[in-house]
């Protein structure tokens, strides 16, 4: 198969408008933004899967250097931004629930640098964020992102139609399931912290001679370690709800791209 000089500026746009999909999915997805990835592997795996996916892609006559190609560019990132921020949010419902859990076991002021992400985390998030992650690729949900990916230019081809509004309304809403959701997994922890909070409180009201810093802390940190070990064996099944609640939103936010 030959092309013609002529032709190579379209050639070209017709793998340019994907790559910039992958790329911003790549930029803020789970797992693929962890900066322990290299930029050139994110580059090339990007690239590679643009070329597998390019050729079942219909063509596009959308100038790559015109004002055109710069509105469809931009659609192509956020459309691969709202992919990614989606499937985020999963991660972020279970760091939220580590970080009440651990502000309940007086942990708030431990936190760990996160390389990954470049910023402070609190000790019990970090840990249930690590068990996330490799629950994540045990369910194959590297696989699903990638299949959601493929999917969505059927659902969303490359063309400088405007998108609808109403994904963007749908994904501020699915970032309201972050809250709902931490707290249901770190509810059984929390609920039992808190009635040991109430109970030392009552305590300290009828006996102020004692001392709660000196009972209270080591309490509830061994209460709070004890009840997060019984309940690591609910994470696998209730993160298997997470992935498929959100994953489903994200299939409904990808319809509701299309104007």
């Amino acid at each position: 198969m030959s092309y013609s000089l002529d032709a190579l500026p379209l050639l070209v746009s017709h793998y340019f408008w994907p790559l910039m999909r992958i790329l911003a999915l790549f930029s803020t997805a789970p797992v693929f933004n962890d900066k322990a990835m290299g930029v050139r592997v994110k580059v090339g795996l990007a690239a590679l899967i643009t070329f597998l996916i390019g050729h079942n892609l219909p063509d596009n006559t959308v100038p790559l250097f015109s004002i055109m190609g710069l509105w469809v560019g931009c659609q192509q990132m956020l459309i691969g931004a709202a992919m990614g921020l989606t499937i985020q949010m999963i991660f972020v419902a279970v760091r939220y629930a580590g970080e009440i859990i651990g502000l309940q076991m007086g942990l708030s002021f431990a936190t760990f640098f996160d390389p990954s992400g470049g910023e402070n985390m609190p000790v019990i998030a970090r840990v249930l964020n690590l068990l996330s992650i490799l629950l994540f690729l045990l369910f194959n949900g590297h696989l699903l992102m990638l299949n959601v990916l493929a999917e969505s230019f059927q659902l969303i081809p490359i063309s400088t139609a405007p998108l609808s509004r109403d994904a963007f309304f749908a994904l501020a809403q699915t970032a309201g399931l972050i809250f709902q959701c931490g707290v249901g997994l770190g509810l059984p922890v929390i609920t039992l912290l808190l009635a040991i909070n109430l109970t030392l409180g009552l305590l300290n009201r009828l006996t102020p001679q004692l001392s709660i810093f000196v009972v209270g802390f080591p309490l509830t940190l061994t209460a709070g370690m004890l009840a997060l070990l019984l309940s690591v064996n609910h994470l696998s099944p209730y993160f298997s709800y997470l992935m498929e609640r959100f994953f489903s939103r994200l299939s409904q936010i990808m319809l509701l791209f299309t104007p």
